[in-house]
């Protein structure tokens, strides 16, 4: 049986798909059977693994209006063992689709339901909001991986999140854990950003992965060619940091590598 971790925080740019897209390959270098969904309508993930963003006709969009089954939006990619459902900006639109049909927040839930048996880890790239999209996740997502940026409004929003969860937690989806927190963009030379792993540890501390993110040009350069960073630099820092990564979440749950 595998697992379904949501990607999440509603901050942009503090590297949800960067994560996603890293762990995802990362995972899938590790043997790990994994599928990525895209449930950001910026497709970022999508482009990240080298599709074509105006050519998708099936994606996450007709899986959560159910017009399609999970089976028929799946698509290969070029990073072994790593399957995709894909985005497109049709996405947008679907918070509105829904928003009067019973059920709404459990449309994903029911969608991948016979997933679970055919991969060990479905990771699902949250948009930075904390609309019905992430919600879906959430309540699909056996756990969620919250990405937080070691900069000075780190720690800003955190407590909504953190509010959001657990509401999702007492209302849609009891059995939600936190899978961790990690910390991304990191600069050893900047005493804020010491200052920003102090605090989330200080805070946090059992809930914080050990590995750091650390601030990378390859890693910051491998979207752009549609790769992740273990196909576009295997031997870069990024490539290293995420599958440091993986190996933690394997561990953590009671897997061997």
């Amino acid at each position: 049986m595998g697992k379904i971790i949501a990607i999440a925080n509603q901050k942009g740019g503090v590297g949800k798909t960067t994560t996603s897209v890293n762990l995802a390959a990362s995972l899938g270098v590790l043997e790990k059977k994994v599928l990525l969904i895209d449930a950001d309508p910026q497709a970022n993930a999508t482009s990240g693994l080298g599709l074509d963003v105006d050519s998708i006709e099936l994606g996450t969009y007709q899986l959560l209006e159910h017009t399609k089954t999970a089976e028929e939006t799946i698509v290969k990619t070029s990073s072994p063992n790593v399957d995709l459902i894909p985005a497109h900006i049709d996405l947008v639109a679907i918070e509105i689709e829904l928003v009067d049909k019973d059920d709404r927040e459990y449309m994903m839930k029911k969608a991948i339901r016979g997933l679970k048996d055919k991969y060990d880890y479905i990771l699902i790239d949250c948009a930075p909001s904390l609309g019905l999209l992430t919600l879906n996740a959430l309540t699909a997502a056996d756990s969620v991986m919250i990405p937080i940026q070691c900069e000075y409004f780190a720690l800003e929003g955190l407590g909504k999140l953190l509010n959001t969860i657990k509401s999702v937690q007492k209302i849609h989806n009891p059995d939600l854990d936190i899978e961790g927190m990690v910390l991304t963009m990191y600069d050893s030379r900047l005493r804020l950003s010491n200052q920003v792993v102090e605090e989330v540890k200080k805070h946090f501390s059992e809930m914080v992965f050990d590995t750091i993110i650390q601030r990378n040009v390859r890693l910051s350069e491998a979207p752009s060619y549609g790769e992740s960073i273990i196909k576009y630099d295997a031997s870069s820092k990024g490539a290293a940091n995420y599958l440091n990564l993986a190996h933690e979440v394997v561990v953590k749950n009671k897997e061997t590598v």
